[in-house]
């Protein structure tokens, strides 16, 4: 696909991205590629002009996401509707999602304006929460959704069905749904699998059950989970990928499923996944003391 014109979204917390965004915007210059850049970048930059978030998807060709892996998860909730490719820069050091590095960032451009590129696409997961006399819709995931006990000094009482067949009630601090992509973030602190992110399957992962046979479940892609708050008095909170939160009373509850959007990744060519893992993990090299690459 020609790319033509590229969207902006960043942290504007990050010191070094009103730089970066410059660099690129000359590089996009000399090639006659158009920037697009986020209402809140635009203003930071005390730039003309602007387009929200969830708008600029509509506009571009790609988006470029400045930041860490917080700003790649927001990006792909906001342009999810547009099936446009994202690559992630990453401000510090490479992430799971953000895995180019600053120092690549002008050789990644050109290999996506020479069509030279590959995108992977990722599962998401589509939220319903219904509650308070309302349903609240339209919010997707890319990570996780994180039900938890909040500020409460006690355990929550988690429902779960599936397919509308009861699962278990899980009586633990949370309760973690989580993609393959978010097999790495949450879910891997509580103890769940590391599943590869082109897999398509739904992880369910208790947090400190109480019940220590309550362990993390895969799931298949078609599965339609409903998860219902019995616990009572101040309730808990739902966090969609660590950054949108929602309050729950008891007897509220929440439905998810596979979303029909997927999240195209721009990939690295020069490193795949095990060598990112590994990284990330710190796990060791060979027995030989070979890279394995």
């Amino acid at each position: 696909m020609e790319i033509r014109r590229i969207g902006i979204i960043a942290n504007v917390r990050k010191e070094k991205a009103p730089e970066l965004i410059t660099r690129l915007k000359s590089w996009a210059k000399d090639r006659g590629v158009e920037v697009v850049l986020e209402r809140e970048i635009a203003k930071k930059m005390a730039e003309p002009g602007g387009v929200d978030r969830e708008e600029i998807g509509s506009r571009v060709d790609m988006v470029v996401a400045f930041g860490g892996d917080g700003t790649l998860l927001m990006a792909a909730r906001s342009v999810r509707k547009f099936n446009v490719p994202i690559l992630g820069i990453n401000l510090g050091a490479f992430g799971y999602l953000t895995v180019f590095n600053l120092n690549e960032m002008i050789e990644a451009l050109d290999m996506i304006y020479r069509g030279n590129y590959r995108t992977e696409k990722r599962m998401m997961l589509d939220v319903l929460i219904h509650g308070s006399g309302k349903t609240q819709e339209d919010y997707s995931v890319l990570n996780d959704v994180v039900i938890n006990r909040g500020n409460l000094s006690r355990m929550v009482d988690l429902e779960v069905i599936v397919d509308d067949r009861y699962l278990t009630t899980y009586k633990a601090d949370g309760l973690i749904i989580s993609t393959p992509t978010g097999s790495t973030a949450y879910s891997l602190s509580a103890g769940g699998p590391i599943v590869f992110p082109v897999l398509d399957s739904i992880i369910i992962n208790p947090i400190c059950p109480h019940t220590l046979t309550n362990r993390p479940v895969m799931l298949p892609e078609s599965a339609s989970i409903r998860v219902v708050l019995w616990t009572k008095g101040l309730g808990a909170t739902a966090t969609l990928d660590g950054q949108l939160s929602f309050d729950l009373r008891s007897g509220d509850s929440i439905v998810i499923r596979k979303s029909k959007y997927v999240t195209n990744l721009v990939t690295s060519p020069q490193r795949e996944y095990l060598q990112i893992l590994r990284s990330k993990l710190g796990w060791g090299g060979s027995p030989t003391g070979e890279k394995g690459e």
